[in-house]
């Protein structure tokens, strides 16, 4: 199999190269084994744990971030300010503060579960197949951000109304507004009914 970025490798503490594993789960989300990653997004996919995390500011706006354009899956679209997939055995919150900073440089000031919700959501543009049962989490960011460029082409900090507009004239995610409407109500908890979430 050829070497790309969803099948790249990462250092395990003793230094040594792995494949990345993701953990395969059932409808109820137990854990029932392991797929490598392109492995599991290939049709139909495999249903597979995953995050999503919702970061916002002081202001109450949205943290974007858009996709580097080298990425293996949707690359140069639009999406929530982070998501992933948990290393097998990796608890959902742990992924997901690891992944926002290791994407962003920053780690959240305050970061809480806001439910799961599961999906199929298949990507025409690269034929790879989201089957993910998605762990969610909402929180606020108020550090300066140091985007990854491997990782993120772009950030953008929006209101729901500048969502909106944003939403109809650029290309999103596929799995976007899916995990979005999932974790409005835990949004609005957060950042509280005035600021239109």
């Amino acid at each position: 199999m050829p070497i790309t970025p969803a099948t790249a490798t990462y250092r395990s503490q003793n230094g040594s190269a792995e494949v990345i594993l993701l953990e395969l789960v059932d409808e109820n989300g137990t854990t029932i084994g392991t797929a490598e990653k392109l492995a599991a997004h290939q049709p139909p996919g495999q249903l597979h744990r995953a995050f999503s995390v919702f970061l916002f500011d002081e202001r109450g706006r949205l943290l974007l971030q858009q996709r580097a354009l080298g990425k293996y899956h949707s690359p140069g679209v639009w999406s929530n300010t982070c998501c992933g997939h948990p290393y097998p055995g990796e608890a959902p919150f742990a992924a997901a503060a690891r992944r926002t900073y290791e994407e962003l440089g920053v780690s959240p000031s305050l970061m809480a579960e806001a439910g799961t919700v599961r999906y199929n959501h298949p990507d025409p543009a690269s034929g790879l197949v989201e089957q993910e049962y998605n762990h969610l989490f909402v929180g606020l960011v108020q550090t300066p951000l140091r985007p990854d460029p491997a990782e993120v082409g772009a950030t953008a900090f929006v209101t729901a109304e500048e969502l909106a507009q944003r939403h109809a004239k650029d290309t999103f995610s596929s799995w976007f507004m899916t995990v979005l409407d999932a974790a409005r109500p835990a949004i609005r908890e957060l950042t509280g009914a005035s600021v239109g979430w």
